[in-house]
């Protein structure tokens, strides 16, 4: 039995949802455990690329149960057309078990996100506007609504009244905005309760019988370390807890149940949304020039850098091996599996780095203070590249050029992460699991 908890270990879109589709057939559950439909995640079909946001990638084998944890918050119209397009596949969502305690995303959440961000101009967060924020924050003040009072109308009904009460002043008078009434709410909601009552369970107790039984589970997560709550880079950060330890909360196992903390970093790093980024290179519109224009806009092209949720241009730039050990220590990382190194077949040199500097101060650890980081500026090792050898075929480690393999064991030793997993492609088959990878599992 080995229990894993798989994050993203960057600013998210490390390629965490073909990871988790790879190697969820060796699990028993995968369980969603953090965010809601605010993440994207692409898994394969046949010859279909399939975009999922709140459905566990164990809903593409049969055998594996898919969960939905109480630390996900849901959107239940968005849920339901998801599960409707994965049957239109021909793929069962028969198992899908959702926790009765998760949250659930209402309209006037959706309202109030979009209206905060348009309110911050220029100091935007760069928010999905789905309303998770917002839901996360009626949960932590204890004014939520869960899956479990959708199944009670009576309930249900109460908690919308009591929340209107507050939301319906806030819309009018603060942002003009249409308000609502508790049938206009009940009309689109409850229905949604009666699609999905038979899919709402005490996960937590489901969970722990598992590990009691042997059974394994893989915590899937979604976002990235740097975007969580806590230790991301704060304002500019999701509402939830993306690192290795919202896998405990967010589901209710206990973390001496966690065998394996898997993180996903993409062989360069990329970035949406606002904030701090000390290795991007700018795209020409946004006032790069030369050399950091072109390999701006080269890793977007090459890399396909587009936001599966949102659709935006990811920010793009160099591996940054500071935010790498970062990610190592905060989760606890026992393996790395690293994406997209084919994307890098394309340079002569590669850069990597591997300390900021500020006001004559050099960082070589992870700094804390905003203003350092927004003023960072990325010292870099230079590497020699692999440029014109196509290393999508490869699937030993050895089979890779020797530069390739330099690079790889270059990332370990300035991270202190051990990197199990090397991806070379978009498809399945395009991975090199490293011998103890399979070893150990």
């Amino acid at each position: 039995m080995i229990n894993t908890v798989l994050v993203g270990a960057q600013w998210g879109d490390e390629g965490k949802g073909k990871i988790t589709d790879l190697i969820a057939h060796d699990y028993d559950y995968v369980v969603r455990f953090q965010g809601g439909n605010n993440a994207g995640h692409t898994v394969v079909h046949g010859d279909t690329k399939l975009a999922l946001h709140l459905m566990p990638s164990g809903v593409m084998y049969d055998d594996v149960v898919p969960v939905i944890g109480n630390g996900v918050v849901v959107d239940p119209g968005v849920l339901i057309k998801e599960m409707a397009m994965l049957s239109a596949e021909g793929i069962d969502c028969s198992n899908l078990k959702i926790s009765a305690d998760a949250h659930i995303i209402m309209p006037y959440h959706k309202d109030l996100d979009g209206a905060d961000e348009k309110s911050l101009g220029a100091n935007k967060i760069g928010t999905t506007k789905r309303g998770i924020g917002p839901c996360y924050q009626d949960k932590i003040a204890r004014k939520g609504i869960r899956m479990q009072d959708l199944l009670d109308e009576k309930i249900f009904r109460l908690k919308v009244k009591t929340a209107l009460s507050q939301k319906n002043p806030i819309l009018q008078k603060i942002y003009g905005l249409h308000t609502y009434t508790v049938e206009e709410i009940c009309e689109e909601y409850l229905p949604y309760a009666r699609i999905l009552r038979p899919y709402i369970d005490e996960t937590t107790e489901l969970l722990n019988a598992a590990v009691r039984e042997g059974k394994s589970i893989l915590f899937e997560g979604a976002q990235g370390t740097l975007l969580d709550i806590d230790h991301g880079t704060y304002p500019y950060v999701t509402s939830s807890s993306c690192c290795a330890g919202g896998a405990i909360t967010g589901t209710g196992i206990g973390p001496k149940r966690i065998d394996r903390v898997l993180g996903i970093e993409k062989a360069y790093a990329t970035r949406v949304g606002g904030g701090p980024f000390p290795t991007e290179q700018h795209f020409a519109e946004d006032g790069g020039v030369g050399e950091e224009a072109e390999v701006g806009e080269t890793l977007c092209s090459v890399g396909h850098e587009y936001g599966v949720t949102t659709g935006r241009k990811r920010r793009c730039g160099w591996f940054d091996a500071v935010v790498g050990r970062y990610a190592v220590e905060v989760n606890g990382l026992t393996d790395i599996a690293l994406t997209k190194l084919d994307v890098l077949s394309v340079f002569d040199t590669i850069k990597v780095c591997v300390a900021y500097e500020c006001d004559g101060e050099r960082y070589e650890y992870f700094p804390q203070q905003q203003s350092v980081l927004f003023h960072a500026k990325p010292v870099y090792e230079e590497l020699p590249g692999w440029k014109g050898v196509d290393i999508s075929g490869c699937r030993t480690f050895e089979e890779l050029p020797e530069n390739a393999q330099r690079y790889v064991k270059r990332l370990e030793e300035l991270t202190g992460g051990r990197i199990s997993i090397v991806a070379v492609g978009a498809d399945r088959d395009q991975t090199i699991f490293r011998d103890w990878y399979r070893d150990e599992n």
